[in-house]
Parts: C-alpha cells; structure tokens; sequence
C-alpha cells in the first residue's frame, strides 16, 4: 500500500463520535420476552448481496480496496459509533459504512470481512444488519443519501391483548413524539463539527432517542434513529418514512421494528435499549 494511497484512505474515512431489488419488503418473526431485553450480544439479523452493483474476483484491485476499507472501519469504530470510509479510484472505489446504537459501540470482530464473504463472496455491494449494528459495502457513494429501496421488518409473533386499535394508536404517537426529539435542536445543537469532506462540512448530530409511553397496567418502549450522515431534515423525512410502514410490519404485534440503511424503529413492551 503506497503512502499516497494510505493518505486517502485516512483521509476518507469519517468518524463521529457518540454512536450509525426495492427488495420486496421481507419480514422476519421474531419470538421476544423480557429475559433477553438489553441483550448486547449484538446477533445477526439479515443481509443482502446486491446483484445490480456487480461482482469482482479474487485477487482484484477491488477485493484489495475492500479488504482496506474493512481494516480501517472495523479499527475505528471501536471506539466510535460510527465511521464511513472509501478506498480506490474508479472504477475500483470501494465505499463503507457502519453505524451501531446510540448507546453502544460496536464489537468490531464481529463485524469484520469473514461475516460477511460467505454470504456475499463475490458482491461488490452487501448490506449486514446485526442486532445493534448496520454494515453497508458498496461500489456506490451513499453518505448523506436516503436509502428507500433496502429495508426489512421484523414483529413479536404475540398479539397484545384488548384495544388493538387503540395500542396501534398509541404506538404510532409513541414514535412519531421520538422522531421530534431525535431531530430536535436540543438534541444536535452544540456538537463539534468534522473536518470538511468533499466541500461539505458535517455536524456530529445524535439522530437518536428513546423513550416509554404508559399503557394502564404495561409500558411502552421506543427507540428510533437515522445514520449520522443524514441531515436533520433527511432524518425527519426518513423516518416519517420508515414510520408510515408500521400498519404493515406490526399491526396489532407486541413489538416490532423496521430497519433500512438510513434509519430504523423499534418499540417493545419490555425495555430494550439502555436509556
């Protein structure tokens, strides 16, 4: 690796601290229960091998950017919550992205290159969702986009019991209230900036909240959040988006959440996340 190329590599790859085919909109059932809320194990939920982006071979200047760019974000996050970095010139760059909870930092072992090879061997463009992190690799520079296309949603196999109406109500005001706090001045004022890239100077803004909602004799939890790279306003706009699919993914479920590569919801009637 000459030193020239080691320069862009650092000086591509963006970190920001304090933790971040439309495909037919798949769902996974997921059987959870108070024992294993806050569970940090941080499992493996879905991937994607994107065809449209191309393949590469073994030994390619590509596989050589993409081993690069594995190194360098699975260093860094670490100690941070986020990271995006890019290696290579055309046709052979390679971009990535990787975004954990807001309050977790990310195990890089285990979101190193092997998980992600035998699943995709040959995908120039792949997707990993973990529980608590998000991996995206790709030929494709997606910081600061919205991405409406990759997506996935899960649900407890358990319906909640009485007013299912007036639970699917409440959870909707739940996450919509979360949305204003995540966005909120209060919430992404005051953070340092980041060194400018590509001309755009980006902010270290959270995008992230939690909260509860109280239900008479049960609790409601909730978390939502957009990849750091998003602005505010793409923020608002991506999960007025994701939110909207709630009908779809958990109507009258206990808990449920949907998950794309720029943002996510999840509520459960157990306390899942740390506050």
């Amino acid at each position: 690796m000459s030193s020239s190329s080691a320069s862009k590599l650092l000086g591509s790859v963006l970190v920001f601290a304090m933790i971040s085919v439309q495909i037919v909109f798949i769902h996974c059932v997921m059987s959870l229960n108070e024992t294993n809320s806050l569970n940090q194990t941080n499992v493996y939920l879905h991937h994607i091998c994107i065809n449209s982006q191309g393949t590469y071979k073994p030994g390619s200047p590509y596989e050589e950017n993409l081993n690069r760019v594995i190194r360098a974000i699975s260093i860094t996050i670490s100690n941070y919550g986020f990271v995006h970095g890019s290696n290579g010139d055309a046709p052979n760059t390679v971009f990535g992205k990787l975004q954990c909870q807001a309050t977790l930092t990310c195990p890089s072992a285990a979101l190193a290159s092997p998980p992600l090879s035998p699943r995709c061997p040959k995908n120039k463009g792949r997707i990993i969702w973990y529980d608590n992190c998000l991996l995206e690799i790709s030929p494709i520079n997606s910081l600061g986009k919205i991405d409406y296309e990759y997506n996935f949603y899960m649900y407890n196999e358990k319906d909640v019991n009485g007013d299912t109406n007036l639970f699917n109500k409440n959870t909707r005001a739940l996450l919509y209230r979360l949305k204003e706090k995540a966005t909120s001045k209060e919430n992404n004022n005051g953070k340092q900036d980041l060194p400018e890239i590509g001309g755009k100077r980006l902010g270290m803004k959270m995008l992230y909240a939690t909260g509860e909602k109280s239900l008479r004799t049960m609790k409601l939890y909730g978390m939502v959040q957009c990849t750091k790279d998003l602005s505010i306003k793409d923020c608002i706009v991506c999960l007025n988006w994701i939110i909207a699919k709630l009908p779809t993914c958990c109507s009258n479920k206990q808990g449920g959440r949907v998950l794309s590569t720029s943002c996510n919801f999840r509520y459960e009637l157990y306390r899942f996340v740390k506050t």
